[in-house]
């Protein structure tokens, strides 16, 4: 029985260190060779835009061993007001609206890599909803909602992708001829 009760105890003691260890250990991240910031914003519900903005990164260019903050520094918490960071699922507060041309495309054809812009295996997940913008124009990794479409994540970009038009990601080929052209209301989501 003391035996059983010494086991507990050290059991109990390495659980409380490793919990206390690994919350602290979660507010900053270690890149891994093959990392995008998306799969790290997936895996971390942390929004690309906030780690960006959180490690002062002006590019989606990330190097192993790197460390990167996955909140939001204590000083500049005070000064700003919390926002939620919408998820595909969750409306969150619209901070832009406006009209653009749409069309769809799919990482299906020949020649295609399924590797978006920012690091999305698109066929790998078919399921994902992502469009691809004109960076100067919506930013990449920003939350949006598509008109017909749903929710979806700024994660590409596209040679013809300039000024207010997107391509809607659509896993099928018929399923992309299917959307067509079309003008479509695009809300930016806070």
């Amino acid at each position: 029985m003391k035996k059983l009760l010494v086991v507990l105890s050290f059991a109990l003691i390495l659980f409380l260190g490793t919990s206390i260890e690994s919350s602290a250990a979660a507010s900053t991240y270690t890149v891994k060779s093959g990392d995008t910031l998306y799969k790290i914003s997936k895996a971390k519900k942390v929004s690309v835009s906030n780690i960006k903005s959180w490690n002062g990164l002006k590019s989606d260019k990330i190097k192993p061993n790197q460390k990167l903050k996955l909140k939001k520094p204590a000083s500049k918490a005070k000064a700003k007001s919390k926002s939620k960071t919408p998820s595909r699922s969750s409306a969150g507060s619209v901070v832009k609206e406006f009209t653009v041309s749409s069309t769809a495309y799919t990482a299906s054809c020949k020649g295609c890599s399924g590797i978006t812009r920012t690091g999305i295996n698109l066929k790998k997940n078919p399921g994902l909803k992502v469009i691809a913008v004109d960076p100067k124009v919506i930013k990449l990794g920003t939350k949006v909602h598509v008109e017909g479409y749903g929710y979806a994540v700024a994660g590409d970009t596209g040679g013809a992708i300039k000024g207010k038009k997107i391509d809607v990601f659509i896993p099928t080929q018929n399923g992309a001829l299917k959307w067509g052209r079309k003008n479509v209301k695009i809300k930016i989501l806070e």
